[in-house]
């Protein structure tokens, strides 16, 4: 199996329609149809339902489609790892972030960087432990920021410098909004709204035996969409510090937790990974600004 013939797949799948993706991939229809159908044939599987003006995957092609964006990503970053290898002012990077306002002190770091190397070049890919872990396992990225202690037998790893503190996002008008603290038992009842990941290793743990009297409303992965339904009076939001604005003009308010709840953040990285060299000078770089902020 080629990636060649990958590429080709998912710009069908992307398209839904062989002539535009053979358009797009500048090639004629007949081309692209019978390198389809040797893909077909190799896996022995039908990975196209044809329509009449359509087409759309088989359950075969979605397991094709998810495996395929993987491998050709994969591709793509080897590929520029070599390119970058002779290259001393540049070169990709690839990142996994999790929502901290900590990621300031990694986008100094990377802005120092680019100082020197203009050539730098950087990725960004959201998501919670899970996603960038998963990711990162596969080699699709360089380095992650996770908000769970790293398993120091798979990663390696820097702690960042600050701690970042949980609470509650309420409108303004809300009858806790007046309140410095909010605990556990003042949450019975109300309905909440928490990233999965947050709920489970975070939340539960902190309120105890009260846990099992908190509601969860919706879970969300990106804090900014849950303010909007919080704004909005759907519910109260539990998220870290500084992710949501809360100025007098927001409407929406901040409330800490007590007890308190903190999280430590981490960049990690794969413990036998080869670095190419704008990820050792990257990592050189944030090393050193973490060192002056201890």
């Amino acid at each position: 199996m080629e990636i060649k013939s990958l590429r080709y797949f998912l710009a069908v799948a992307r398209e839904e329609n062989m002539s535009r993706a053979a358009e797009l991939l500048h090639l004629t229809q007949p081309t692209l149809s019978k390198a389809i159908k040797a893909l077909e044939d190799e896996l022995g599987k039908k990975l196209f339902t044809r329509h009449s003006f359509s087409i759309s995957l088989t359950e075969e092609g979605v397991l094709l489609r998810d495996r395929a964006e993987d491998l050709v990503s994969m591709a793509d970053k080897i590929e520029q790892e070599f390119l970058s290898l002779d290259d001393v002012t540049g070169g990709e990077l690839y990142f996994g972030l999790a929502e901290s306002y900590q990621i300031r002190y990694l986008a100094s770091a990377l802005k120092q960087l680019k100082e020197r190397c203009p050539g730098l070049r950087y990725h960004i890919t959201s998501g919670d432990t899970e996603q960038v872990t998963e990711k990162l396992d596969k080699g699709l990225l360089d380095f992650a920021v996770v908000c769970s202690t790293p398993d120091a037998a798979r990663y390696r790893f820097l702690e960042f410098p600050e701690a970042d503190r949980f609470g509650l996002i309420v409108p303004s008008d809300h009858p806790l909004s007046r309140k410095a603290q909010v605990t556990p038992e003042e949450l019975a009842g109300l309905p909440l709204f928490c990233s999965e990941q947050s709920w489970e290793n975070d939340v539960r743990p902190w309120a105890g035996r009260a846990f099992d009297r908190l509601h969860l409303e919706g879970s969300f992965r990106l804090s900014y969409n849950g303010s909007m339904f919080a704004k909005e009076g759907l519910g109260c939001l539990l998220t870290l510090e500084h992710l949501i604005d809360v100025s007098p003009e927001s409407g929406l308010c901040f409330i800490p937790l007590s007890p308190t709840l903190a999280l430590r953040f981490y960049l990690i990285w794969n413990r036998y990974q080869t670095f190419t060299p704008i990820a050792e000078r990257f990592l050189e770089q944030i090393t050193a600004s973490f060192s002056l902020l201890a």
